[in-house]
């Protein structure tokens, strides 16, 4: 696709009250879901709105599926119990995507003190270049905003981070589309080595969520 073709935008909802309500909890249980409502909070404090909060129920864990072969996939943990802890904020690497002009830190974890600062890893899923799908949440119109301009990403776009350890992982963008707030199958794991960033949607409303999904380099090789 050329440059500047942006990507069609598909909406994808789910009916009813949406996974959050969906999946009940289970005492102990850690839960692979979304950061979806951790971010929303921090755009409903940002525009004085109220639409979204940090849920207080977690979804059941769901095992890991395998393939012949393949490692064992992942296994999200559940979202912060108090998004605003008074955590460490830790760089782990940093995030460019040179057709948006980003290039920015990236941080561990999806608590808000964390995602203020900037894009968050959400625990439990791979890191950049693991096997399983990478997620990180950012915001789109309050502090540094990286994740302003997602919605300018087209197909093959580059995505690429740079480690603590030095090592690089280079991405290139299939697809981008919007779901709810409760959709939070976009951080499920499945085989291959693939990358989902996402923020809330339309910018400066916490009502969607827009969502770049990507697939690793194998040459680990950017082009620009």
């Amino acid at each position: 696709m050329r440059r500047g073709a942006v990507l069609p935008i598909i909406t994808i909802g789910l009916a009813g009250a949406g996974l959050w309500s969906a999946l009940a909890p289970q005492p102990g249980a850690t839960a692979p879901i979304a950061a979806a409502g951790t971010v929303a909070a921090a755009v409903s404090a940002a525009t004085s709105t109220t639409a979204d909060a940090v849920p207080t129920t977690t979804a059941s864990t769901i095992a890991p599926t395998t393939t012949s072969g393949a490692p064992p996939l992942p296994v999200p943990d559940g979202p912060p119990v108090d998004a605003r802890a008074d955590v460490a904020v830790v760089a782990v690497g940093r995030i460019s995507i040179p057709a948006i002009g980003l290039d920015h830190e990236i941080y561990e974890g999806v608590w808000l003190t964390v995602i203020d600062v900037g894009p968050g890893h959400w625990p439990g899923t791979p890191m950049p270049g693991g096997y399983g799908n990478s997620v990180f949440a950012g915001h789109r119109v309050t502090r540094s905003h990286p994740f302003f301009d997602l919605d300018r990403l087209v197909a093959g776009d580059e995505i690429v981070f740079t480690m603590v350890d030095g090592t690089r992982h280079v991405y290139r963008v299939t697809e981008q589309f919007i779901v709810e707030p409760r959709d939070l199958w976009i951080v499920d794991q499945a085989p291959g080595r693939t990358l989902t960033l996402f923020a809330c949607h339309p910018k400066g409303s916490a009502r969607q969520r827009i969502v770049v999904r990507a697939a690793l380099d194998a040459s680990g090789e950017a082009t620009t």
